[in-house]
Formats: C-alpha cells, sequence, structure tokens
C-alpha cells in the first residue's frame, strides 16, 4: 500500500522528533508513534481510506495517531510535524542516529556547545570539548569519535543508508505515478544500482505535459525547502536532508534517459565506447546514428530510446540488469550471451530465517507466520528463534522442544502444501563456539549460525571463529555472514576468500539477508564468489508477517552480486532443497 508506506515514514519522523523534543527515547508519545509505524506496516487496508473508529479499532493506533492519519488523507500534511520541523532542522537527525548519541545526548551538545549538525559534532570532538560536558566523559567522546569514523561521515561524501533512501523513493514514485498524464515513473541512479549507501536520489518520470508532474513533486509532505524549479527538471530536499533530483521526458526518450541516469558512470562510458565503435552516439535521448553535418559528427536516425533492452539489443548486448552495470565485466559478458540466470522473486519457495514470538524480538506466532507463508506461496521455511546464548531473546532448551512438537503436528496437518523445518539462529560465539550440545543441535533440521557478538575482533580471529562454526555438522547456513548494520555498525573484519574456501568445504551455505539495514553477504562477498562451489540461500531474517515481502530485497542484491539462481538453494524444489540441507548432518549420525 503505496499511502501505508508514507504514513509510516511520517509516523517514525514523528517518534524521531518527539524523542528530541522530549530528551528521551523512553517517552511514551514516541512509544506509542513507533508502535504505531508497525501497525500501520502490517495493514493490508489503505488507511488513508480508514474512519477514524476503523483505525483506532487497529491494535497500536489510538486516537491521536488516528487523527493525525486522517489530517494527513484530508490536507496532506501533519501540522504537529511541520511544526516540529521547524524546530529541529535534519541535521538533529542525522545526530540521533549515531550510535551513542541518544536525545538526551542531542538536546546536551545543543544548549552546552550549539553543535546541531554532524560537521559540528566532529569539529567539537577533534578540539575535546566533549569530554567535560555532564554524564559524558572522555570514554563517550571515544566512543563517538569511533562511531562517526566506523560510518563514514565525512562532509559533503556523507551518504544515506539505503534503508532510509528506498522507502523514500518508492513513495516518490507511487506518488508521481498518481499524477493525471505519467506513463512511466521509476527512481535511477545508485539507488536502483542497488547500492547500499546514496548520495541523493534521481526519479525519471515520462509524461507528455511535464508541468503537472513538477508540480505534484515539489509540494509532496517529505519536502522541506525546494532548490530548483524548472521546465523538465527540479531538485528538492526531504526533511531528512535528502537530496531528490526529478527529470521528465518525452514518453518515447524515457528508456534512455532511465538508462542514462541509472549509470553508473564507468558502466555508461563503457556503453557509449561500444556505441562509437559501430558508428553510432548514446546519451539520454536515445541512441542514434552518426551522421556528418558541415564536418561535425552529429546525432542522426534515432535507432532506440522507448526501452532499456531496446538500447541493449541495438548494442548487440544482452539487457544488463541494473545491480550489473558497475564497469565490473557487465558488458563483456554481455556481448558474449554470457550474463547468469539470475533468480527472480517468484523463484524463491522457501525462507529458511523466520523468528516468532517465541523469541522477544519476534511479533508474530508461529500461526501468523505459517498463514504468511502459505499466503506468499512457499513451500517450506524454517523457524528459527534464537537460541539460548542471546541474552535478551534467547530461547530455552525446553520451550525450544515445545516448539518442535508443535512443528511436526503442523506439518501432518499441513499435508504438503507447506513443510516446516525446525531450526534456530545459534549465536557464534567468541571462538566459534555455539549454542546447546551437539546432540541437542543435531536435533534440529536447520540452523542459521550468526555472529552478535565481539565485532572488534581482528581479521585473523573473526576469520577463524566463522569458520569453525561452519565446520560443525549442525550448522546449515551463516547468517548475515559479517554482521553489519548498513549505517550504524560496520562489519566484522573477514578473509573472505578463506571463507568461501571454507563454505565450499563443509557445505555451509551462505545468506544474502534482504533486510535493508544488513543486505548481508554484501555484493563484494558474492562477487568474490564467482566460480566457485558456494550456496547461498536468500533470506528475510522476517521478524514480522509483512517482512516477508523482504524477499525482493535478497534478489536485487544477488543480483548485484551476479548469484546464479542455480546456487540459491532455496529456488530448488522441496525433495531437492531437503535432501541437500540433510546431507551435512546425515554425514555426522
Amino acid at each position: 500500500m503505496p499511502h501505508n508506506v508514507e504514513i509510516a515514514r511520517l509516523l517514525h519522523e514523528l517518534a524521531i522528533l518527539t524523542e528530541l523534543e522530549e530528551g528521551s527515547r523512553q517517552s511514551f508519545r514516541a512509544r506509542a508513534y513507533h508502535n504505531a509505524v508497525r501497525a500501520v506496516e502490517g495493514e493490508p487496508r489503505d488507511v488513508t481510506s480508514l474512519t477514524e473508529a476503523e483505525l483506532t479499532a487497529i491494535k497500536g493506533v489510538g486516537r491521536a495517531i488516528a487523527g493525525k492519519i486522517r489530517e494527513f488523507a484530508a490536507t496532506g500534511r501533519i501540522e504537529r510535524l511541520e511544526q516540529l520541523r521547524q524546530r529541529f532542522p535534519p541535521g538533529y537527525l542525522e545526530l540521533v542516529r549515531l550510535p551513542g548519541v541518544g536525545p538526551k545526548t542531542v538536546a546536551l551538545l545543543y544548549e552546552r556547545l550549539g553543535i546541531a549538525s554532524i560537521d559540528g559534532l566532529k569539529a567539537a570532538v577533534r578540539a575535546g570539548r566533549l569530554r567535560d560536558l555532564p554524564g559524558l566523559g572522555e570514554r563517550t567522546e571515544q566512543n563517538i569519535a569511533a562511531a562517526i569514523a566506523d560510518l563514514g561521515v565525512h562532509g559533503k561524501d556523507r551518504r544515506t543508508p539505503i534503508a532510509d533512501a528506498l522507502p523514500v523513493a518508492e513513495e516518490i514514485v507511487a506518488s508521481l505515478a498518481r499524477v493525471p498524464g505519467v506513463e512511466r515513473v521509476e527512481y535511477a541512479g545508485s539507488l536502483r544500482r542497488f547500492r547500499e549507501t546514496v548520495a541523493d536520489l534521481d526519479v525519471v518520470a515520462g509524461a507528455r505535459d511535464a508541468a503537472p508532474v513538477m508540480e505534484a513533486f515539489t509540494h509532496m509532505a517529505m519536502v522541506r525547502e525546494v532548490i530548483a524549479r524548472g521546465p523538465t527538471k527540479s531538485a528538492v530536499v526531504t526533511a531528512r536532508g535528502l537530496q531528490v533530483d526529478l527529470r521528465v521526458v518525452a514518453p518515447g526518450q524515457f528508456g534512455a534517459a532511465l538508462q542514462y541516469f541509472t549509470g553508473s558512470q564507468a558502466h555508461n562510458i563503457r556503453v557509449r565506447e561500444r556505441a562509437v565503435k559501430r558508428g553510432l552516439t548514446l546519451n539520454e535521448y536515445g541512441l542514434f546514428e552518426l551522421e556528418e553535418t558541415d564536418g561535425e559528427p552529429r546525432p542522426g536516425r534515432l535507432l532506440a530510446s522507448a526501452t532499456e533492452p531496446e538500447i541493449y539489443a541495438a548494442l548487440d548486448l544482452q539487457w544488463i540488469p541494473p545491480g550489473m552495470r558497475e564497469d565490473v565485466g557487465e558488458v563483456e559478458a554481455a556481448a558474449a550471451g554470457q550474463l547468469p540466470r539470475l533468480a527472480g522473486i517468484a523463484d524463491v519457495v522457501g525462507d529458511l530465517h523466520v523468528h516468532t514470538d517465541l523469541s522477544g524480538d519476534g511479533r508474530n506466532s508461529l500461526d501468523e507466520m505459517l498463514d504468511a507463508a502459505l499466503q506468499r506461496g512457499l513451500r517450506y521455511v524454517a523457524i528459527t528463534d534464537h537460541a539460548e546464548n542471546l541474552r535478551i531473546n534467547g530461547v530455552s532448551r525446553e520451550d525450544m522442544l515445545a516448539q518442535r512438537d508443535r512443528i511436526a503436528t503442523l506439518n501432518r496437518q499441513l499435508h504438503g502444501r507447506l513443510t516446516v523445518l525446525h531450526g534456530s539462529e545459534l549465536n557464534i560465539g567468541l571462538d566459534g563456539d555455539l549454542d546447546y550440545d551437539d546432540d541437542f543441535l543435531l536435533g534440529f533440521d536447520w540452523t542459521v549460525a550468526s555472529v552478535h557478538s565481539h565485532f572488534r575482533l581482528d581479521r585473523v580471529t573473526q576469520t577463524r571463529r566463522v569458520i569453525a562454526a561452519m565446520q560443525h555438522p549442525a550448522v546449515s547456513c551463516i547468517g548475515h555472514l559479517q554482521g553489519r548494520r548498513i549505517g550504524k555498525r560496520p562489519g566484522i573484519e573477514l578473509d573472505v576468500d578463506t571463507v568461501l574456501t571454507a563454505a565450499e568445504q563443509t557445505g555451509t551455505a551462505i545468506e544474502i539477508n534482504s533486510n535493508l539495514d544488513r543486505l548481508d553477504a554484501s555484493a563484494e562477498v558474492l562477487r568474490a564468489a564467482r566460480g566457485r562451489d558456494v550456496v547461498f540461500v536468500i533470506n528475510t531474517d522476517t521478524h514480522r508477517t509483512h517482512e516477508f515481502d523482504y524477499v525482493r530485497h535478497g534478489v536485487r542484491l544477488a543480483e548485484r552480486g551476479w548469484v546464479p539462481a542455480e546456487r540459491i538453494a532455496n529456488t530448488w524444489e522441496p525433495e531437492r532443497f531437503l535432501a541437500w540441507a540433510g546431507a551435512k548432518r546425515a554425514r555426522q549420525r
């Protein structure tokens, strides 16, 4: 639901700004907004079409929040949010996203030092001004300095994590698609290539009359400032400080414009060089024959412009998916007809990293998660609640055994419509040790082993602990390989080549985690596996029913990493997958 995405984003912004206003993440009002975000995200109906009574009947949406949703539906804005935006510029939101810098600290930094941006904070850290503030000290100052360095926050080079950028882009595309006369609209740039961070957003629309598109674009609820507006080009800055550039082209030029503005620059140069060698020229308006006029080469007859596949085909290339366009050999492979066959969403028939409310961070019951899996046409799922060593959300042996019995009963009732594997997400300890004893571990059908602690160890130690987990016969898969949280925490240092070799030798799968916060293993790791006998699985790591839909992100990450569909185990039919999944355990019984 496009409107639900927009409402959820606005409520999330209200929650963060309310935390800043009240100086606490424990604010009752902020928690109410956060709860409402989850409620709206999981609501199948368009919340802007619901009455106040219908809204308040949704668990997590109270009367005050229902009123704000109705206000947005009627006016396209929320007055309370506009007031908070005026009080807290985008710089505050950047500050509060830094690990170790909560709302209370942001208020203190502003009151005592006048700091209202990352750049101001960096200068204060360099000058050693934080250590004398009440409640902070030299250790906190060092931690904040490390957080800034870890996250690569460097002035004009500052980038927005994909988890923040993609919902904004999808909301813009959905909004502009509703404008009369718009025939096509897509986001482009590095986001379309599915890079994990972006500097700004590029949007391309195809319409015969650009004026209504520009009007709608510059008046969206998310817009804080219009920095340029022209007949076919406009640029705005959102409330979160993200710049968005819009180009409107004639519908017949849409494919050329989309190809041009998707990039990357290196890819476009390589494709244009191929055009020139054929006596052609390629630009944002189309692929043309070159003609000489007054001694100068100029574009002549138009060969292709309406769609990207037409343009690539006219250059004797396979269509190159956006995620591959980084000048890493994709043009040469496309010319030889050797691009891998990639998995689509429909090809992924299993999800092997699924949480329920048995572990504290899951939000839906086992029955609810299985119903959602059936609705999406999945053939098999693995329930992988957190194992006992996770301090907050770990599940005891007794509760795991009770869940195992319940799953056995459900499998009988499902009559093969869905195969449910009983599993667990294990914790990889300091030395590669795991939760539970060996006999208990081998009782699971499937396990995901993940790093959840000790993130700052050296490369040799981290590599050794991950490989030790791989070598255990009960470990089916390594989850979110490097443990990173994009824009929040860097991944652990690993010798990737050694890890991939161990994956081949032990038959342990590497997870392609579809959560936008993680997207782990990274595209660089996936590309490093090209030509190797490594098996992958695209998992959603879902904690709520609607997160099964995150599979679309995993598919795009696999595309960016050149992973062939045949190397992704959960594209396999159940019989083949189950035989493969049981083979490693069978060798140890």
